[in-house]
C-alpha cells in the first residue's frame, strides 16, 4: 500500500479568492489556470499498519502545526473512502522554489492526492481526484487535471471539480518565472477576503472575466488570454491590499518586472505579466520570443526559470519512490 506521484504547480489566470466552505475548501467563484513544467512536486505515501502516528516530511523537514492539519485532512478523506485505518508516512520534494508565489501547495497537494488514491486502491478519474486534492488546497484541484484547467465553484464534490481544457496554442506557451524570494502565506489572505471592501466589486465582475477567458481559450486567442490574466493579477492585488491586514506582497523587483514587460510589449513582443499571491511573477510569451524576454528579466538582476505548459498529475513507477 505504497505509491508515488508527481504534479506540476499552477499559474492562476483567473484566480479564485476567498473560501466559501473551509472544510471542503470550495471557492466563491470559478477559476482557470495553467500548469508549469518541468517544475514539479513528487510525493511518496505508504499506509503502514505497524506505524502508530502519521509522519509528513516536505523537502527534508517534518511538517507540524497548520501544515500538518491540511495534509491530514486529505489523508483522512482517503482513509475514510477506502475504509483504511493505517497510519500514513509521506515524503514530498519540490524541484522549484516554494513559498514565493509559484504554486507549490497546488502541486504538493495534487501529488499527495494522486499518490494516496493509488496506494489506497481507489478507482477514481482525475476530476474525481481533483476533489480530494481540493481539500488541502483549492488550486490543487487544477494541478490534478493539468494543462489549462477550469475549476467550477460549487457546494459539493459533484459540482466543485476541475476539468482540463483543450487549447490550441498550449504547446507555444512559454513562461519566464521571475523568482523574487519573499515569503508569503496565502491562507491568511483567503481568510480575510470577505472583509475587503473590494471583494464585492471583484465578485461583480469576475463572472464576465471568466466568460471572456473561456471564449479566448476556445478561440485560441493567445493575446487576449494573457491580457485577461494580467488584468486579473491587478484585480486580485487590489482585493488583498484592501483587507484588514493591508496585505501587500509585491516587492520593488515585482514592479520592475511589470515595467519591463510593458516596455517589451511596446516593442511588439507578445508578453504579459501574471502573479498569484506572492512577489514572484510569471511572464507569459510565445516560444519564438522567450530568449529575448528571459534576457530582459535577467538584466534586472532577477533569477529566472523557463517553463512550458505541464500535463496532469501522474502516478510514478516504483523506482521513483522517495523512501
Amino acid at each position: 500500500m505504497k505509491a508515488t506521484a508527481t504534479a506540476h504547480p499552477i499559474q492562476g489566470l483567473v484566480k479564485y479568492h476567498g473560501i466559501r466552505d473551509s472544510d471542503l475548501r470550495t471557492p466563491y467563484h470559478d477559476s482557470i489556470s495553467l500548469c508549469t513544467a518541468p517544475s514539479e512536486s513528487t510525493t511518496t505515501v505508504a499506509f503502514e499498519p505497524d506505524r502508530t502516528d502519521d509522519e509528513y516530511v516536505i523537502d527534508g523537514d517534518r511538517v507540524e502545526g497548520r501544515g500538518a492539519e491540511r495534509i491530514r485532512t486529505v489523508v483522512d478523506h482517503v482513509r475514510q473512502r477506502a475504509d483504511i485505518d493505517h497510519a500514513v508516512r509521506m515524503n514530498s520534494e519540490n524541484n522549484f522554489p516554494s513559498n514565493v508565489g509559484f504554486g507549490s501547495s497546488s502541486s504538493g497537494f495534487a501529488a499527495l492526492a494522486m499518490a494516496l488514491v493509488e496506494a489506497a486502491g481507489l478507482d477514481l478519474s482525475r476530476p474525481e481526484i481533483s476533489t480530494v486534492a481540493r481539500r488541502g488546497s483549492t488550486s490543487a484541484a487544477r494541478a490534478v487535471t493539468g494543462g489549462f484547467s477550469d475549476l467550477r465553484a460549487g457546494s459539493n464534490d459533484r459540482d466543485c471539480r476541475s476539468k482540463r481544457l483543450d487549447v490550441e496554442f498550449e504547446d507555444d506557451v512559454r513562461v519566464v518565472g521571475a523568482v523574487i524570494p519573499a515569503y508569503k502565506e496565502t491562507e491568511a489572505a483567503h481568510e480575510e477576503a470577505e472583509d475587503s471592501h473590494m471583494f464585492e466589486a471583484r465578485l461583480a465582475h469576475i463572472h464576465a472575466q471568466l466568460a471572456d477567458m473561456r471564449d479566448a481559450l476556445g478561440r485560441g486567442d493567445f493575446e487576449r488570454t494573457f491580457e485577461i490574466a494580467e488584468h486579473d493579477t491587478l484585480s486580485l492585488a487590489a482585493t488583498t491590499m484592501t483587507g484588514p491586514e493591508g496585505w501587500v506582497y509585491w516587492q520593488p523587483e515585482t514592479l520592475e518586472v511589470f515595467e519591463t514587460v510593458r516596455t517589451l510589449r511596446e516593442d511588439g513582443i507578445p508578453v504579459y505579466f501574471s502573479g498569484d499571491t506572492g512577489a514572484s511573477i510569471y511572464v507569459n510569451t510565445r516560444a519564438e520570443y522567450v530568449d529575448r524576454v528571459e534576457e530582459a528579466i535577467t538584466e534586472l538582476g532577477i533569477e529566472t526559470r523557463v517553463w512550458r505548459v505541464g500535463g496532469p498529475a501522474r502516478v510514478r513507477d516504483a523506482d521513483a519512490a522517495l523512501f
